[in-house]
């Protein structure tokens, strides 16, 4: 390996399986120290996994999504190591289901796990390095957020998930734009790939070929993640990149479109024609999966 994070110390969450092991195994073999997090205790074996490869990694089972866990998480980084360079938030789960049947308690899991969990293990490092920066200490710190395809263009049956990833998007954007001044880049993913999240809801399309290139392998979105974790991202922050087997690409977000100005205020029954206008000017938006 390039020794691409010599000496960086790295946050994975919800690292004990999946996109996140293959995170938290691909920083490690770019010589970074790695905290394997995972609420479930998962995160002791990948930790063992890394160190028997020849590298270092503690583990640690904070709940992210708690306001005192995701401090606890941060903790452990400097208690084990001295430092934090990188937080990948990865950490999630799927309650699926259509909009009619959804239950407020599904509702608020995953918009806790997903949207909380990166919110606040993001806030508590931030204070660290806003505090690293403040002590005249150089900061070269990078957050990568995981969204989602769901959160950028809607997926049916999947609401309370879109709903997160694309929150996770927007503050993918405001973390980028305060955090600049302390010598923090934040960007995200929308990774698609084999997980315990994909492989059951879309089985054919996930399943692992019998012999050549495995598009899904988890292991394909970690080098795009260690990439942006290290040195040469800097002056990369505020961008979504979507990546799957060997393409990576970035996602545009909301922009505005065509404009009509009158300079005074509109009657209702006038808008017929504006509105037509509008939508006659503008690109076509993206099918929602599965629609």
């Amino acid at each position: 390996m390039s020794g691409l994070c010599d000496g960086r110390v790295v946050i994975v969450t919800g690292a004990g399986r999946g996109i996140g092991r293959a995170h938290a195994h691909a920083f490690a073999a770019e010589g970074a120290l790695v905290v394997v997090n995972d609420i479930d205790g998962a995160g002791a074996a990948v930790a063992a996994e890394i160190g028997a490869a020849g590298g270092t990694a503690v583990a640690d089972e904070s709940d992210v999504a708690d306001w005192a866990g995701a401090a606890q998480l941060i903790g452990t980084a400097l208690a084990a190591f001295g430092r934090l360079d990188v937080l990948v938030n990865n950490a999630g789960f799927v309650r699926d289901g259509m909009l009619v049947n959804l239950s407020e308690q599904d509702w608020d899991a995953v918009i806790r796990v997903h949207l909380k969990g990166h919110v606040a293990p993001l806030r508590h490092a931030a204070a660290h390095w806003r505090a690293e920066h403040k002590a005249g200490r150089a900061v070269a710190a990078r957050v990568i957020n995981t969204s989602s395809g769901a959160g950028l263009l809607g997926s049916v049956g999947q609401a309370g998930y879109a709903t997160a990833k694309a929150g996770i998007a927007a503050l993918t954007l405001v973390a980028a734009a305060e955090l600049a001044r302390y010598g923090v880049t934040v960007n995200a993913i929308a990774p698609a790939a084999r997980t315990r999240m994909t492989e059951g809801v879309f089985a054919a399309a996930m399943a692992a070929p019998e012999s050549g290139f495995d598009a899904m392998a988890p292991e394909n979105v970690a080098p795009l993640v260690v990439w942006l974790g290290s040195d040469r991202s800097r002056g990369v922050t505020g961008r979504m990149f979507e990546v799957e087997g060997g393409r990576v690409s970035i996602a545009d977000g909301w922009r505005r479109g065509p404009v009509v100005d009158k300079g005074s205020r509109w009657r209702p029954d006038e808008l017929d024609p504006v509105v037509a206008r509008l939508l006659s000017s503008a690109e076509q938006p993206h099918p929602v999966y599965g629609s």
